[in-house]
């Protein structure tokens, strides 16, 4: 590769987000912002072998990016000018050029880049068009590499694409950061976006490369939404829950390698090899937690990062301090109630006051609408059931928790179990 490829190569994992931005916001349109940084980043392929590498290549590129955005837009107004009169086509090729605003300003990558997230997470949006658009725009992956990373055809994908550029278009949003009185909303709704994104790579990671469709590349999601969350925290400092998310992608993912065994079946937290566990990702965790707790505004987040960080700094799954842990999910089930949270709390009801405390919490979210077909149910009841000397009662249960897994990693960790169990 030569330097100027290098460069290039560079530039984009760095620039792209940034150059998207900027045609973005002079233009209001995506489709174009995309076309312009594209051609940019091929003129750079071309001329850096020339002319050598500027200085600041991210500035190179947003010049070139809008000049052919500009130039686009010249030639679209031509062309529909041509069908008006002459004193009419006249007039408008001498005024500035409303819809390319080449004069709006200094660009500032940051602020483009902080309204092109905001942009394509809005809430307006549905929610895998948002998921899908987030990583498109500000990681400059291919439709290709997008649909294969979330295992839905190209085709599909594509279309999941369009129909949000559309919704842009068709609601009037615009690229912009949000007024005051909205931005701890929308700033939600990013993050949202963004752990999705990171439970979807993640996810990946409790099952072989080899055996999980697309798997490199649905790994990878999980690094994306952690260099994505980086940039959030350094485009949003003010906000602790942005930090307190990149704190528990920090604390979740040094995991990562010890998520599944050589077999493939899904390792529990309690039994993963801790020395697999990533040091140097844990200790940047931790960091980061401490530093948004010191701004006084836990949020969800944080006490998940906070639950996390426990489980992490604890040598063994024995030695974790379940009294705490219980304590947070306390704290977290008054702030989202939500039955998941429900069913965690569980878990460590039954770690603190034994498995007859956490089934009678199960027992009161059988009938939990959003449960229905959720595996780890019927899962987590039967690791209670048996803790319990219920072992028939407890087949049952991952019987039932067999039924509804989709997951092949998890599925081999169920059947063991049973195994184990009818061998008593």
């Amino acid at each position: 590769m030569t330097a100027a490829a290098a460069a290039a190569e560079d530039a984009f994992r760095s620039e792209w987000g940034r150059v998207l931005g900027a045609v973005a916001r002079s233009t209001g349109d995506l489709d174009l912002a995309e076309e312009s940084a594209q051609e940019a980043f091929a003129t750079a392929l071309r001329t850096w072998v020339r002319d050598g590498v500027p200085d600041a290549p991210g500035a190179w590129l947003t010049t070139t990016a809008r000049r052919h955005a500009i130039d686009v837009l010249r030639r679209r107004r031509t062309e529909s000018e041509k069908t008006a009169t002459a004193a009419r086509l006249a007039a408008p090729l001498q005024a500035p050029l409303q819809d390319a605003a080449p004069d709006d300003g200094p660009s500032d990558p940051d602020g483009d880049l902080l309204r092109l997230l905001y942009t394509c997470c809005h809430p307006a949006l549905p929610l895998e068009g948002r998921v899908a658009l987030t990583l498109r725009s500000l990681t400059g992956m291919t439709t290709a590499q997008v649909a294969r990373a979330f295992l839905v055809p190209e085709a599909t994908m594509a279309q999941r694409l369009v129909r949000a550029k559309r919704r842009i278009r068709a609601t009037g949003i615009t690229f912009r950061v949000p007024p005051p009185a909205l931005r701890g909303e929308r700033t939600a709704d990013v993050l949202v976006v963004l752990y999705l994104l990171f439970t979807e790579g993640y996810d990946a990671w409790a099952e072989p490369a080899h055996d999980v469709a697309g798997g490199v590349e649905r790994r990878a999601l999980a690094d994306d939404a952690v260099r994505l969350v980086r940039l959030a925290t350094r485009l949003l400092p003010d906000e602790p829950e942005v930090r307190g998310l990149l704190a528990l992608l920090l604390l979740q993912h040094a995991r990562r390698d010890a998520r599944s065994g050589p077999d493939g079946t899904t390792s529990t937290l309690a039994e993963q090899d801790r020395s697999l566990w990533r040091d140097d990702e844990i200790a940047d965790g931790l960091r980061e937690l401490d530093t948004a707790l010191a701004v006084g505004r836990p949020g969800p987040y944080q006490v998940q990062a906070a639950i996390a960080a426990l489980h992490c700094r604890a040598p063994t799954a024995a030695a974790t301090d379940w009294a705490e842990v219980l304590a947070l999910y306390d704290v977290l089930l008054a702030m989202t109630p939500s039955p998941v949270v429900a069913l965690n709390r569980a878990v460590a009801l039954a770690e603190v006051h034994g498995p007859a405390a956490g089934l009678a919490a199960i027992d009161d979210l059988a009938e939990e609408p959003a449960l229905v077909g959720y595996h780890l149910l019927p899962a987590v009841r039967a690791e209670l059931l048996a803790r319990a000397g219920r072992p028939d009662q407890a087949a049952a249960a991952l019987r039932a928790a067999l039924d509804v897994v989709d997951r092949e990693g998890d599925r081999r960790l169920l059947r063991r179990r049973l195994a184990a169990l009818t061998t008593w």
